[in-house]
């Protein structure tokens, strides 16, 4: 590691009760407001291309704001990307790790000088509140901060048994040339850190962003182009799924797919990937991470108080638009309705309005389309369950979800069983402790989960049986913290990858073993003989 390198620490957030810190919040919403409208071309490989067809991204808690116009890709500029993205891929791995290295902390510099206004970008397209906002733009910049120093103990030969009479070594080489696939739900904090890890290894990438938040995407790239990652290493290719998505998964010069999304898109990408091209000299590398229906199991010896405090935080934060929110709360029965009540009070103070509102805890969903999908959950759940707080709709013409709770709920009941991806809870009451974690691991995803409870066995019993990839003692299932909680799940939530975790980049890097035998040493010449 660079000893100019201090170690790891992670991001830490403004407190926008300062009113320095609300001053300069409120100037970037002003600034970036005053950018709405804008076109964004496509980026490939260097060159800028704008296309006739456009794709228009709307502010979620306005609709009738245009935040940003870009350019859609079509099939043929999908399979071009491909292309010159595979042919940028042996210059920018040549180039040294160090190098690389250099440029991501670079980008993590410009993405602190420039905090509040990628914040406000989160509020405007993504619907974020402040504090989530917040909370976003420091993860992205922990992961280009985290992964910069991951990438140094990668690039020299790890320690391996030496043979005798050998010198035995075994490196880490970039794959090729790969395509990013972010989430809406974070534009901004998974785009990065998808991204710089396959480039801060060496590899070249395609980024197919979101339709719902391209603009964040389009910025991110400048800052990229900024902080010295050559124009060919990387192109932004805005478009349909349905349009371009197969032909970037499936073009036999595709070497890696990285995706965050649902899991009937992951599962799909999963199988087009594994099919071999004509021409495809590789098995390609799927990097998924699906999604969830995350459980906290709340004990008859737990603080009910922190429990609801990290029941409401986990199910409402960001609208329940998060992979890791809390849609299950699995009660013990002898607390159940103490709990209810609790988290009654608690979600009816809860106050839902436009995102660049201070004062807001909840913003929009991020679609019309979203917005009909959870209220038809709502709908099924008011049959499925005991309707305990919300059910209306959302007042104002921005894509407003009140939250919901629905308790009563049978562990077979769609409800309980199902992604909605919304402010939607199902609260389902235990026997008892075991009977808690085998709610809670009936379940088809396994990505976070929490448990409650000041009994030590308990915990362990949790630790030991609890299937899923970020499991959390006493306090909330969302908010993982790169470098501590390496983030991923089991079953169908991904690919068992750890995004933040000391293991992520081996996602993009393939293991080259190298063994050389000593040449012989010269023999003596024997006494006497002639010179």
């Amino acid at each position: 590691m660079h000893a100019a390198l201090p170690a790891f620490t992670n991001e830490p957030y403004a407190d926008f009760s300062i009113p320095e810190n609300r001053r300069a919040m409120e100037e970037a919403l002003a600034n970036v407001r005053g950018q709405f409208g804008r076109d964004y071309p496509l980026l490939l490989a260097g060159e800028r291309l704008a296309t006739p067809d456009k794709l228009v991204s709307r502010n979620p808690s306005h609709p009738d704001q245009i935040v940003g116009i870009h350019s859609k890709a079509s099939p043929d500029l999908a399979r071009a990307a491909v292309e010159k993205t595979h042919a940028a891929f042996p210059e920018w791995a040549r180039t040294p790790a160090s190098q690389r290295v250099d440029m991501l902390l670079r980008a993590a510099s410009l993405i602190r000088q420039r905090k509040n206004e990628f914040n406000a970008w989160l509020v405007y397209e993504a619907g974020k509140t402040w504090p989530e906002a917040e909370a976003e733009v420091s993860e992205a910049i922990d992961f280009c901060e985290y992964y910069a120093r991951q990438m140094l103990r990668y690039a020299h030969p790890q320690p391996t048994v030496q043979m005798p009479g050998e010198s035995d070594r075994l490196v880490y080489l970039p794959l090729g040339a790969g395509v990013i696939i972010p989430p809406w739900n974070f534009a901004l904090a998974i785009l990065c850190g998808m991204t710089t890890a396959a480039l801060v290894a060496g590899n070249t990438v395609i980024i197919k962003p979101s339709s719902e938040t391209p603009t964040i995407a389009a910025r991110f790239a400048e800052v990229l182009a900024e902080a010295g990652f050559p124009p060919r290493s990387f192109s932004l290719l805005t478009g349909s799924g349905g349009e371009v998505g197969d032909i970037l998964v499936e073009h036999p010069k595709t070497r890696f797919i990285s995706f965050t999304g649902s899991r009937d898109v992951g599962l799909r990408i999963v199988e087009r990937a594994a099919k071999v091209q004509p021409g495809q000299l590789w098995i390609k590398r799927v990097i998924a991470e699906m999604g969830g229906k995350d459980a906290i199991v709340v004990d008859r010896e737990a603080d009910l108080d922190s429990a609801v405090t990290g029941v409401v935080q986990s199910a409402f934060g960001y609208q329940g638009q998060k992979c890791s929110a809390c849609s299950r709360a699995i009660i013990d029965q002898a607390v159940y309705s103490e709990f209810l009540d609790k988290l009654r009070e608690r979600v009816a103070a809860l106050k839902v309005g436009p995102s660049e509102d201070p004062e807001s805890y909840m913003g929009p969903v991020i679609s019309e389309a979203q917005k009909r999908k959870i209220v038809e959950y709502i709908e099924l759940g008011k049959r499925e369950g005991r309707l305990v707080a919300g059910g209306a709709l959302g007042e104002g013409n921005g894509y407003y979800v009140p939250p919901t709770v629905i308790a009563d709920v049978d562990p077979g009941a769609r409800i309980f069983q199902e992604e909605i991806f919304g402010p939607v809870l199902a609260v389902t009451p235990a026997r008892d402790f075991d009977h808690a974690l085998d709610l809670a691991n009936n379940s088809q995803y396994g990505l976070t989960g929490a448990v409650y409870t000041d009994n030590r066995a308990k915990i362990e019993q949790a630790r030991e049986r609890f299937f899923v990839g970020n499991l959390y003692i006493n306090r909330k299932c969302t908010g993982a913290m790169v470098g501590a909680h390496p983030f991923g799940g089991f079953n169908m939530s991904g690919t068992d990858s750890k995004a933040g975790g000391p293991d992520y980049l081996l996602q993009f890097l393939q293991a080259k073993s190298i063994a050389e035998k000593a040449a012989p040493t010269a023999a003596a010449p024997p006494p006497g003989a002639a010179l």
